[in-house]
């Protein structure tokens, strides 16, 4: 099973890669349509173990939830206990970079790679920073190189430096011109995040500290080096046809994603984080010639889907959010918003079912889902 397992992380790395008032009570007090709809969900045949779901509509917010967080133990999910946000971290790296850029710090959205980061992707010496956030740049997935896959299946857990995850594909040339067209890349993050560090004088994991988690009271969340997940922590599991459900919550090493995903945080922290991000992000993207492209998140978001620095844009029958999804073994999740950050979303599945991964039934139902939960965000 974990061959099986190693493989299907790696192929879905490959298509990807508030509020202390909040009682678990309010669930049986929630929107009774989409309750329904998580409960169906988890009783579904191949359904998750578990969906937690916070909507936070300015002065009022709810959090529901439906089966278990921990299937040893049968708690069911709570607004503060941890999970892997995946590469709804890209969200953090595009708003560290617009931190940056409108400081007194030397950066630029125009900056290019032979400026910030010479030598370190020589195919790639011409491509912009905004170019990397809103993945137009052409480099070349490293999660593809058969490198990483053969010695990740080696060692799932094994830590990856950052400098070792652009040397996958630092000899290969780019997959088109810079900024002709959109093809989402975990390669264009680490990329992006190396030249924060270049501009700032401070590793990653500080940026995130001083720029994120310390001035927004993001207490619950991390960037973390080893498998270990913090405690509380909502599990993830493996789903196989008649098998028992694996627990996979600490079995791959988020480093190996580093900026591009390996984040883990709460979805009261998450909640937190969507006011400051989504201004922050919008207000940047309005010097852009095109601030958003045709371009799906991985999974994809409600609606139509497109594509902006480190943000989605998606557009569903009751109005338009703006955020990120994210798909890890074990996990998927999607954070969105309203244009000010005022009211959002934070949904977390507990098993990576997504289009391609798991019943494609109860994937599709996830995403009415989520579009059901924007409708109660906005409405």
């Amino acid at each position: 099973m974990l061959l099986r397992l190693r493989r299907n992380a790696v192929a879905m790395l490959v298509a990807v890669c508030v509020c202390c008032g909040v009682m678990a009570g309010q669930a049986a007090a929630g929107p009774p349509k989409l309750q329904r709809m998580l409960d169906g969900i988890v009783s579904a045949p191949g359904g998750p173990p578990g969906i937690s779901v916070l909507i936070d509509r300015g002065p009022r917010t709810k959090f529901l939830h439906a089966g278990v967080a921990d299937l040893s133990s049968g708690r069911v999910p709570q607004v503060n206990e941890h999970v892997r946000i995946a590469s709804v971290a890209k969200g953090f790296n595009a708003f560290i970079a617009v931190s940056l850029a409108e400081g007194p710090r030397s950066l630029s959205l125009d900056e290019t790679l032979s400026a910030s980061i010479p030598r370190v992707l020589p195919s790639a010496e011409s491509v912009t920073l905004a170019q990397l956030l809103q993945h137009t740049s052409g480099l070349p997935d490293y999660i593809r190189s058969p490198t990483f896959i053969k010695g990740f299946l080696a060692n799932p857990a094994a830590y990856l430096a950052p400098s070792q995850l652009t040397e996958f594909v630092r000899a290969d040339p780019l997959e088109f011109p810079p900024g002709s067209r959109y093809h989402y890349s975990d390669t264009d993050n680490i990329a992006a995040a190396l030249m924060e560090e270049m501009a700032s004088g401070r590793s990653y994991e500080g940026l995130l500290q001083s720029e994120v988690f310390g001035p927004l009271s993001m207490r619950g969340s991390s960037l973390p080096r080893t498998v270990a997940m913090p405690r509380p922590f909502m599990h993830g599991y493996d789903l196989e046809p008649g098998k028992k459900p694996d627990d996979v919550s600490e079995l791959i090493n988020p480093a190996g994603a580093w900026a591009s995903g390996g984040i883990v945080s709460t979805p009261a922290d998450l909640s937190r984080f969507v006011p400051a991000y989504l201004p922050t992000i919008l207000r940047a993207s309005r010097g852009l010639t095109t601030p958003f492209r045709p371009g799906s998140s991985s999974p994809p978001g409600p609606g139509k889907n497109f594509a902006g620095l480190g943000i989605f844009r998606y557009r569903s029958g009751c109005g338009t959010v703006y955020g990120h999804t994210g798909s890890f073994p074990g996990y998927r999740l999607l954070v969105a918003g309203s244009a000010g950050g005022g009211r959002s979303v934070i949904f977390v599945v507990n098993s990576q079912i997504v289009p391609g991964q798991g019943p494609p039934r109860v994937a599709a139902a996830i995403r009415r889902a989520q579009a059901r939960a924007v409708c109660q965000a906005l409405s």
